[in-house]
């Protein structure tokens, strides 16, 4: 059968790579043939769908027996409804000054979410008990947010990773405050990559409560989804996601991008080979005189120092944002598409710019 016409133009170019983040990538193929599968025929809006229904089945056997996926359509809005879900309306979030909740999400969890951030600086973008310590008390204290959730991010902002028993211990300690445990899983699947462990690991079996499951910086067009692990964390989260605008109505195209990528190991494939060419990015950096590299590159992302100037010549070449302009920070991220000839290019690229 020939492919349907369409008036539709190709405005960019399909072989333009950069280094500003994995959401500039594309959709996989393969994501892109289950939505060319699920169309067709009609099916239940709002999630009662069979492609959402098996969802489920897929996210139990990651998650564990308890858990429950509820997709969303961005990793913002499956952050606010999540931490809506397991906070009063009085109540706070404890999570370190780099989260993406806190930075990156233009003050929706405390506009939309109508919930308080406490933040805690951290060295490596990692929460550590002590850490949250420095927010955790006032339970009683009626002129102050109540803080009731310890939010972490995995991979970090920073592209730095908990280890299982590092979450273990946050899990541990917030429950015994009688908080509860929510991450972000924009990257989770870069972590569980990195980690060479189930993302069940360092969820479910650690102690966390609901997670955020990334699902558009791995191969996804669109969709993300909140996972209720602890079903007695939270309640009426259907109807908390139609109120914060996050129900699709013809939700299987959002599930079944999710099942494309969790159904076998697409998931798993997309995140080792990202990660990967972080590492091939990262050592080529290092062999740069004058280039800095700032943290451990344990995911898809690579920060580093160099002179102002160099990074402002080199954005004309390729893709990629400060960090902190300031001080000549600057991140690489690396995606499921990226290749070795993308890497080596802008190396190259480096090295010339540092050179004049």
């Amino acid at each position: 059968m020939n492919p349907p016409k369409t008036d539709a133009r190709r405005h960019h170019d399909p072989e333009a790579r950069g280094f500003a983040s994995d959401n500039y990538a594309g959709a996989h193929p393969e994501v892109l043939a289950a939505l060319a599968l699920a169309n067709g025929g009609h099916q239940v809006a709002y999630g009662e769908d069979d492609y959402t229904e098996n969802l489920q089945r897929l996210v139990r056997s990651h998650f564990g027996a308890t858990a429950e996926a509820f997709p969303v359509f961005n990793g913002t809005g499956a952050n606010v409804v999540a931490l809506q879900a397991v906070t009063d309306r009085w109540g706070a979030v404890i999570c370190a000054e780099s989260a993406h909740i806190n930075v990156d999400e233009g003050g929706a969890p405390e506009r939309m979410g109508g919930l308080k951030l406490l933040t805690v600086p951290t060295p490596d973008g990692k929460l550590t008990p002590d850490l949250i310590d420095r927010q955790a008390y006032g339970w009683d204290d009626e002129h102050r947010a109540m803080p009731q959730v310890v939010s972490i991010t995995q991979s970090t902002e920073l592209g730095t990773l908990y280890t299982p028993d590092e979450i273990r211990a946050i899990c541990d300690h917030a429950h015994a405050h009688g908080m509860k445990v929510h991450l972000d899983g924009s990257r989770i699947a870069n972590a569980a990559a990195s980690l060479d462990v189930p993302m069940r690991t360092f969820t479910n079996a650690v102690g966390i409560d609901i997670l955020s499951l990334g699902g558009t910086k791995n191969g996804a067009l669109f969709g993300e989804a909140v996972v209720v692990i602890n079903q007695d964390a939270v309640s009426h989260m259907k109807h908390l996601r139609k109120l914060s605008m996050q129900l699709a109505s013809k939700m299987r195209f959002v599930s079944v991008q999710l099942e494309a990528l969790l159904a076998k190991d697409l998931w798993l494939r997309n995140a080792r080979h990202s990660n990967a060419m972080a590492q091939r990015l990262a050592e080529g950096v290092r062999a740069v005189h004058g280039v800095e590299i700032l943290h451990p590159v344990q995911a898809n992302a690579v920060f580093a120092r160099l002179p102002h100037d160099v990074s402002e010549r080199l954005q004309k070449r390729f893709r990629f944002y400060f960090w902190d302009e300031a001080a000549g920070d600057v991140r690489w991220m690396c995606a499921f598409d990226t290749t070795e000839d993308d890497v080596d290019a802008f190396v190259a690229a480096l090295k010339e710019e540092m050179a004049r």
